[in-house]
């Protein structure tokens, strides 16, 4: 009786978990992060989809921006970074989107991963790509109780980080159905650039901020913009 009641809470656990809540029609823009990563022998197939990928979702309507990148280290890992100005954005341009993702889904190591975001501190959506710039990808978690003063603390390095020398863009975004959960996308001149801000006050004090908060690790990935 005891592994039956173990076994059917362990089953009401994961589907609280796979099932998450609709994202609010009423988030605009919806930013999505969508992580994906292919087998390593198929890095290049995996590249040319992606690029159908960004290029499917600017065409569609209501998108207001696609930025796919290639992760240096383990080029057979891949997000798109979109915008879209709602749900109902997304869910209307699927249809011209899933040609790729299927293809994506064909030769993955790991499913597709949408994560559903709204704003929390952002810059200009239009920010050209600069040649050679460095882009970096994070997922930060924190337990819930420390939500509210994990936020407050990334709006604090939000704003340090867009006025640093050599940030073209630092975004950080709230995930819909988990809002202790944030995504940081930037972009910045050099790897130079980068390593320079790592060291910066005001990026080591976040992270003595962040540190007692954690629900993870911290998860800092660098990436290539996908041309």
């Amino acid at each position: 009786m005891t592994f039956r009641i173990a076994a059917v809470l362990a089953f009401l656990s994961f589907n609280s978990f796979a099932q998450a809540p609709a994202v609010p029609a009423d988030v605009s823009p919806l930013y999505i992060v969508t992580y994906v990563e292919v087998q390593p022998s198929a890095r290049d197939q995996g590249a040319a989809l992606m690029k159908q990928y960004r290029d499917a979702s600017r065409s569609s309507a209501g998108n207001l921006r696609a930025v796919a990148v290639q992760r240096t280290r383990r080029p057979g890992q891949f997000v798109l970074v979109s915008a879209w100005q709602n749900k109902a954005a997304w869910d209307a341009a699927l249809p011209q989107l899933q040609g790729p993702r299927d293809k994506l889904v064909a030769i993955r190591n790991a499913p597709l991963d949408d994560r559903f975001n709204n704003s929390l501190s952002v810059g200009p959506m239009d920010v050209p790509v600069a040649a050679g710039a460095t882009f970096g990808v994070t997922h930060v978690d924190v337990i819930p109780p420390q939500k509210d003063n994990a936020l407050a603390a990334l709006k604090v390095l939000g704003d340090a980080n867009r006025a640093a020398p050599g940030n073209l863009r630092f975004e950080i975004v709230q995930q819909t159905n988990r809002p202790n959960h944030f995504t940081v996308f930037e972009m910045w001149r050099s790897r130079e650039a980068f390593e320079s801000n790592s060291q910066s006050a005001h990026q080591r004090e976040f992270r003595d901020k962040l540190s007692p908060m954690a629900g993870a690790l911290y998860d800092e990935r660098l990436y290539e913009i996908l041309e």
